[in-house]
């Protein structure tokens, strides 16, 4: 059996990702694909652990270098645990998020350098990287409206929308 297919989803906070990954993931089951849905940071009974960590609001002292290596840390557990067992036994991996939010969130977000997320991110990822990602582009103002409305708001949510709108003009350049 080859190699699995590695698809990622990303888009800011209320984009509407989480809705439409089940339905692909419905769909590729339904044509008879084995399909691993997972996220980050998560996935994992540790990676959920970082998680609650990165997003809980009382950290909100939280530096942006702390952030991103622990961001790191849950996405090479992940990696590990979950992602290249799967695309090994050739299944079809769809994650909520991956590398591209530690570039969008703490490389343009943040003001962390680029190459600096990149090259802490290296490791995590041991090598796999998606086959294809597909950006939900969608204004901030209405994806985090939604977003609230829905389920209340996380460490990162609380941010300001300037910080938001770097967030998605970076997902742009990407």
């Amino acid at each position: 059996m080859g190699r699995g297919l590695f698809i990622t989803v990303e888009g800011t906070d209320g984009s509407g990702k989480t809705t439409q990954i089940v339905l692909m993931k419905n769909y590729l089951e339904q044509k008879g694909y084995d399909v691993v849905l997972t996220r980050e940071p998560g996935g994992t009974h540790i990676s959920e652990k970082i998680r609650e960590i990165i997003l809980d609001p009382s950290n909100s002292r939280m530096s942006a270098i702390t952030e991103m290596i622990l961001y790191a840390a849950a996405r090479a557990q992940l990696v590990y645990e979950v992602i290249k067992p799967a695309l090994k036994s050739g299944k079809i991996v769809i994650c909520d998020r991956f590398i591209d939010s530690s570039y969008a969130y703490q490389g343009f977000g943040r003001g962390i350098d680029l190459e600096i997320v990149g090259n802490v991110n290296k490791a995590a990822l041991d090598g796999e990287i998606p086959d294809i990602t597909f950006f939900f582009d969608i204004s901030p103002e209405i994806a985090l409206s939604r977003r609230k409305a829905s389920t209340g708001t996380d460490r990162i949510e609380r941010e300001e929308m300037e910080f938001h709108m770097r967030v998605y003009n970076g997902y742009k350049q990407l």
